[in-house]
């Protein structure tokens, strides 16, 4: 996993509440082993319509949109179903960061095992980001740090769970968490033997 410390790009704003796993990534879209590839399904049934055009109304479609790597969503983002190609396929399109005043609890740790950054916000202070954000503008994440600058040079406080932190600071997933005891791993193996007879199998102890 890549080390995420801070990012500077455009905004993306999708101003709505209880954003489903389903309308991230349809079902329709889950039939790929690969877990690369997903960006072009993202919000699909909401950027396309049936002959697929892309739908003028849709927040993403803006031009000003193009490239966004901070996406600001509305409560709830991310409930719904427990699809891990939702947070592939949100970071396949290219976003790093999604900021909203709270995410679906799975999702959200999807997003932490693939090193993408969850921010909750307050409704509040969610909604004066939203509403300093103009066509094409660019704002900065500072996980180092812990804030947000906004177009307007606002610096605005999060907070971060330490260990998560920690974790995307460093580029570290559950794998590369557990090869950081990789000596204690080994040093307890070799000091249990193998309960499984090796040989009636076939197997070189070796």
């Amino acid at each position: 996993m890549k080390p995420f410390r801070r990012v500077s790009g455009p905004v993306a704003v999708l101003d709505r509440t209880d954003v489903d796993t389903d309308q991230i990534i349809p079902k329709q879209f889950l039939k790929r082993i690969e877990r690369t590839g997903f960006g072009q399904f993202l919000f699909f049934d909401w950027r396309l319509d049936a002959a697929g055009r892309p739908r003028p109304d849709f927040e993403l479609n803006d031009p000003d949109c193009a490239g966004a790597k901070i996406l600001l969503a509305g409560a709830n983002f991310g409930c719904g179903s427990s699809r891990e190609h939702a947070a592939w396929a949100l970071q396949d399109y290219g976003f790093e960061v999604v900021i909203a005043p709270s995410f679906g609890d799975i999702f959200a740790t999807n997003c932490l095992k693939i090193g993408l950054v969850t921010i909750v916000l307050s409704q509040a202070e969610l909604r004066r980001l939203m509403d300093s954000i103009s066509g094409g503008t660019f704002a900065e994440v500072d996980l180092e740090r812990q804030l947000i600058v906004d177009p307007d040079g606002r610096e605005i406080l999060f907070d971060f769970d330490p260990f998560q932190r920690e974790c995307l600071l460093n580029g570290l997933d559950d794998i590369a968490r557990s090869l950081t005891h990789e000596d204690a791993l080994l040093e307890y193996e070799a000091s249990h033997p193998s309960r499984v007879d090796t040989t009636a199998l076939g197997v070189s102890a070796a």
